[in-house]
């Protein structure tokens, strides 16, 4: 099973060791999924940690060290996709986590409820519903 987890999902996983994001990322590390990510997905993710509110919850070493693990390898790193996915969400900046989940053949988790919204059409699965798929 492979999947892209939403930058919103990767932040909440750090935040709190408690909640479903934090189980995504336990499982894994415990190689029970793959974790698909891109150069676009981790800018985001690294442009995030410096906004004010999540500076102060989280410290430099430690998003540091995040995303040194999200490139080591241990996460699938795909080229982001040339091509604009064939269903977009309301919030165009999303679309390329739809091409990226598409390109590389994964479930899109995510906690937005535009990209949820398209269930439909893509695969895509809120945090707990993944793991509740997860064998």
């Amino acid at each position: 099973m492979r999947a892209v987890l939403d930058p919103n999902v990767l932040i909440a996983g750090l935040l709190s060791r408690a909640g479903a994001p934090a189980q995504l990322m336990s499982r894994w590390l415990g190689g029970e999924f793959e974790l698909v990510v891109s150069n676009r997905l981790l800018d985001e993710l690294e442009r995030a940690f410096t906004y004010p509110k999540l500076r102060s919850r989280l410290d430099e070493a430690e998003t540091d060290a995040f995303l040194d693990l999200l490139r080591s390898g241990l996460a699938e790193h795909v080229e982001d996709p040339d091509a604009s996915p064939r269903v977009g969400s309301r919030d165009p900046d999303d679309d390329y986590l739809i091409a990226l989940a598409a390109a590389a053949r994964a479930t899109l988790v995510t906690g937005d409820t535009d990209l949820l919204e398209l269930a439909n059409s893509i695969p895509v699965l809120p945090p707990r519903a993944f793991l509740d798929g997860l064998p």
